[in-house]
């Protein structure tokens, strides 16, 4: 189906869903600034293939989901988890393998532990816990341009870490489709500006449900010992090493990622 506005959790938010109702539910939550497009659309219905029903969406200040004046977000951490249950309420989804990208992975936690009788599983991709004792980041400045797009392409360069698997001509692509849908650039920023004051009932160690860990080997935002102490951190948890890869999921690895996403031991129980 094509994109559709729906009202969740009191706001209007943009999603799109692949695949089968009926099947088992993935909800893919991203990143700071990052519009559901960046769950690329071929990866999406790679994953319904499998026997999946795919829900991707805008959060708030992204894309086409309601806005707010840049530096001014009204809302905190809790509300983006409240509204992720609130598409699955829209949809009648009971509960969902719930994916959460980078900043996502703490809104995918806060869904996990504080609206935990909806979700079956949790995936966190290039995710962090936290905590002085990892590496810090190892972003390259950017200097920034007068063109959005270029911006966007440069950052999403530097944030591959020199992965041979980064695709500008295809990641130009997508930032110019993102620009050009995005109700308010000047907002994207606000995930920075929030109250991250969830999950309220717990941490990675309070996870109780099958749990995947994914990160880039060459990630430059959250190097690999942050994707093992959160593999480590969670009970049961299984760690998926993308090889050559930076903070990103890149095509070269869609195969892969979709099988261990759909493994049997992230499959709800019958």
């Amino acid at each position: 189906m094509s994109e559709r506005m729906i009202k969740a959790n009191g706001v209007d938010l943009c999603l799109e869903t692949f695949g089968d109702a009926a099947d088992p539910a993935i909800l893919l939550i991203h990143g700071a600034c990052a519009s559901m497009l960046w769950w690329e659309s071929e990866l999406c219905a790679a994953i319904a293939a499998r026997g999946r029903f795919v829900i991707r969406y805008d959060q708030r200040d992204t894309g086409r989901s309601v806005s707010y004046p840049p530096g001014q977000p009204g809302y905190a951490a809790s509300d983006l988890a409240r509204d992720a249950v609130g598409i699955l309420d829209v949809l009648g989804v009971e509960r969902a393998h719930v994916v959460g990208r980078s900043m996502g992975g703490g809104i995918a936690l806060a869904v996990g532990l504080d609206h935990a009788d909806r979700v079956t599983a949790l995936t966190f991709v290039t995710t962090s816990p936290g905590g002085d004792d990892l590496p810090p980041a190892a972003l390259p400045y950017v200097e920034p341009g007068d063109d959005v797009v270029e911006n966007l392409v440069a950052d999403l360069r530097a944030y591959a870490g020199g992965s041979p698997h980064f695709d500008e001509p295809a990641m130009r692509l997508l930032a110019e489709e993102d620009v050009a849908r995005t109700t308010n650039l000047a907002a994207i920023t606000n995930h920075f500006h929030m109250d991250f004051d969830a999950p309220a009932t717990g941490g990675f160690g309070d996870v109780r449900v099958p749990t995947l860990v994914v990160h880039g080997d060459l990630d430059p935002a959250f190097p690999l010992p942050h994707g093992e102490a959160l593999r480590d951190a969670i009970p049961g948890a299984r760690l998926l090493v993308l090889e050559a890869t930076g903070h990103e999921v890149p095509r070269f690895h869609w195969s892969t990622f979709v099988d261990r996403l759909t493994d049997d031991f992230l499959a709800p129980a019958s």
